[in-house]
C-alpha cells in the first residue's frame, strides 16, 4: 500500500534536508519542498530527492499570468516533481494553462492558508470545484475542509491535507489542526506533517508512528 504520508522538509539549508532525508528515509516516499528551501538551494534539492529514490511535492503555490504558470509547469516537468502547487485564486485561465502543459505533474490547488482564519465553509468548496473543472489533479486543504470537500469532488480527486499533529504534539501556528488517523478518516488522500517530526528528539520513532496509525487507520477502513 502505498504511503499517505509526507513530509515538510522545512528547513533552512541543503543539509539540513539531506540529513533529514536519510534519518527519515525507511517511513518516508515523499517530500514537501516549500518556498523557505528551494530558494536557498534551489533544484539540488529536489535532484537529491530524486537521487535517494524519494519523491517530491514542490510547494511553490504558483499565482501568475497563464502563460508565466504554464513555464512554471513545464520547469517542474523538467525537474520530475510528482506534485506541484498552484493558488486556485489565479483563476481559471491560469489552472487551465498549467494543466495544459504534456507531462504535467498532479496538479494540487491551494484552496487557503492552514493558519488563516475566515469563512472556509463557502470560498473552499467554490475553489474547490473551479480546480476540478479546471483540470487540476486535487487540493490542498485544510483539515476541517475535508470531509465536505470530498463529499462535494468524489473519491477520486486528491486531497492533500497539511496542519497535521500527533495527539500529543503542540499545534504551533496552525490554527485548524488533526491528527493523522482523524483525517484519513474524514477522507484524506495524503497528509503532511513537518514540525512534529522535524522538532522531535527521535524524528524517524515519531515518523514510524505515524506512519503506524496511518497503516492502522487505512487497514481498519478497508475492512
Amino acid at each position: 500500500m502505498e504511503s499517505k504520508l509526507i513530509v515538510a522538509l522545512d528547513v533552512d539549508s541543503f543539509q539540513e534536508a539531506a540529513a533529514l532525508v536519510q534519518v527519515l528515509r525507511n517511513q518516508v516516499e515523499i517530500f514537501k519542498v516549500g518556498s523557505q528551501l528551494f530558494t536557498r538551494v534551489g533544484p539540488r534539492i529536489v535532484e537529491f530527492l530524486h537521487e535517494q529514490g524519494k519523491e517530491c511535492l514542490l510547494d511553490l503555490k504558483f499565482h501568475d499570468i497563464p502563460d508565466a504558470v504554464a513555464r512554471a509547469v513545464e520547469s517542474a516537468v523538467a525537474l520530475k516533481v510528482r506534485m506541484l502547487t498552484l493558488h486556485i485564486a489565479g483563476g481559471d485561465e491560469m489552472l487551465r494553462a498549467a494543466a495544459s502543459v504534456a507531462g504535467h505533474p498532479l496538479l494540487l490547488g491551494v484552496t487557503g492558508l492552514t493558519r488563516v482564519g475566515g469563512n472556509v465553509h463557502t470560498e473552499a468548496p467554490r475553489l474547490a470545484r473551479l480546480a476540478k473543472k479546471s483540470g487540476l489533479n486535487g487540493v490542498i486543504a485544510s483539515p476541517r475542509e475535508i470531509q465536505p470537500l470530498r463529499e462535494l469532488l468524489g473519491e477520486k480527486f486528491l486531497i492533500v491535507t497539511p496542519g497535521i499533529r500527533p495527539v500529543k504534539s503542540e499545534r504551533g501556528d496552525q490554527r485548524r489542526t488533526m491528527s493523522p488517523s482523524e483525517a484519513l478518516i474524514a477522507g484524506a488522500s495524503y497528509i503532511v506533517v513537518g514540525r512534529p517530526i522535524l522538532t522531535a528528539t527521535d524524528p524517524a520513532r515519531m515518523a514510524r508512528g505515524i506512519a503506524e496509525e496511518i497503516a492502522f487507520t487505512a487497514g481498519a477502513s478497508a475492512r
